[in-house]
């Protein structure tokens, strides 16, 4: 009887784990199948099981294709199933092709007599980890958006500038898989928000695409945010943006966009960097100042003018902008009241939107 053995954290089984151990157990009479225990699993993951170690492996011995379970708890790296495989003696250890620790598994074979196979690993659906289920799990199922008013593209690493500021604020009507009020590409954080609804790292997602870290900081943070420009977000102070109620707008350009398609345009660094300072001053607590915010947001838009995106058109603003990158999508429009707003909204392609905090 050929006996093949395979080990592994398999915190929470999926459909990955059961396409790796039915190509196993065909290589061979007797699947012995060894998962991390408690120790193990915070040795190499840094987290404590998802399932009590009985639950887990109860499981695992349900499974039609194997034939033993084991629990590895030896506190060596990597070889956490080391006693268990010594005194089984299996014929063959069978590991996946991104197997970390080949050279220690290799010798420890050489102990027994026993072949060292690597699997590919061939799924014909989007492969999916442990770490990834739990993230989806703990997902959100609302989320904000996020308008920036100044500093935009200096939370890029590459254009970052010491001393200088990213102010953006978090907006509502929130959205979530099932409802998404907005139109996709507008430049307010929708990939951002999506991969936090997904339970992913948005933040990487977001400088994986060579762009800034703005979107998922605003938007997990949530509230009127002023950021230190850097290569990763460190928040200078947050406030509610409740002098902000009833006076913002969008308005939809009817194009598409997509950030990372503009980040190397070349622009005016300077006037982007003040018109983050503008924004910062304009939000200090207990010294808003309306007027100096819609001086921000017009500074940040010349630069976005400066960039060759079309002139917005005028509908009783005191201040406009493209969201995010610019170049269509959105268009946030500052209001000096209510009253001015509301006319605002009687227009085609318009959009109330008003500041978000989640609560505590």
């Amino acid at each position: 009887m050929k006996k093949v053995f395979i080990s592994g954290c398999y915190d929470i089984i999926h459909g990955g784990h059961v396409e790796f151990f039915s190509q196993a157990r065909a290589m061979g009479d007797y699947l012995i199948v060894c998962f991390a225990g408690e120790r193990s699993l915070k040795m190499h993951k840094n987290r404590k099981s998802s399932l009590p170690v009985e639950h887990k492996k109860r499981l695992l011995e349900a499974l039609t294709m194997v034939d033993e379970v084991v629990v590895g708890d030896d506190e060596i790296l990597g070889l956490d199933f080391t006693s268990h495989f010594l005194r089984l003696r299996p014929d063959m250890l069978v590991v996946t092709d991104d197997d970390k620790y080949s050279e220690q598994k290799r010798a420890l074979c050489n102990q027994v007599g026993a072949e060292y196979v690597i699997l590919p690993k061939t799924l014909d659906y989007e492969k999916i980890s442990t770490t990834e289920i739990i993230g989806y799990i703990k997902a959100p199922q609302q989320i904000s958006l996020r308008v920036d008013f100044g500093g935009g593209w200096l939370d890029v690493p590459k254009y970052a500038r010491e001393g200088a500021y990213i102010v953006n604020c978090a907006v509502s009507p929130l959205v979530s898989l099932r409802e998404w009020k907005y139109e996709i590409g507008g430049g307010l954080g929708g990939s951002a928000a999506y991969a936090m609804l997904m339970g992913r790292n948005s933040l990487q997602s977001e400088l994986d695409l060579g762009v800034g870290w703005q979107d998922p900081a605003a938007i997990k943070e949530s509230g009127l945010c002023v950021w230190k420009s850097g290569a990763h977000p460190v928040l200078d102070f947050k406030v509610n943006g409740d002098f902000l109620h009833g006076k913002m707008g969008l308005f939809y350009s009817g194009k598409t966009r997509k950030t990372y398609e503009n980040t190397n345009i070349e622009r005016d660094f300077d006037l982007v960097e003040k018109a983050g300072r503008a924004a910062r001053q304009a939000v200090l607590p207990g010294h808003e100042n309306l007027t100096l915010l819609a001086e921000a947001i017009q500074m940040s838009y010349m630069v976005q003018l400066g960039e060759g995106m079309e002139d917005l058109p005028d509908f009783g603003q005191i201040a406009k902008k493209y969201c995010g990158g610019g170049h269509g999508g959105y268009a946030l429009y500052l209001f000096e009241n209510e009253a001015q707003r509301a006319e605002f909204l009687k227009l085609e392609h318009t959009h109330e939107i008003e500041p978000y905090t989640a609560p505590v």
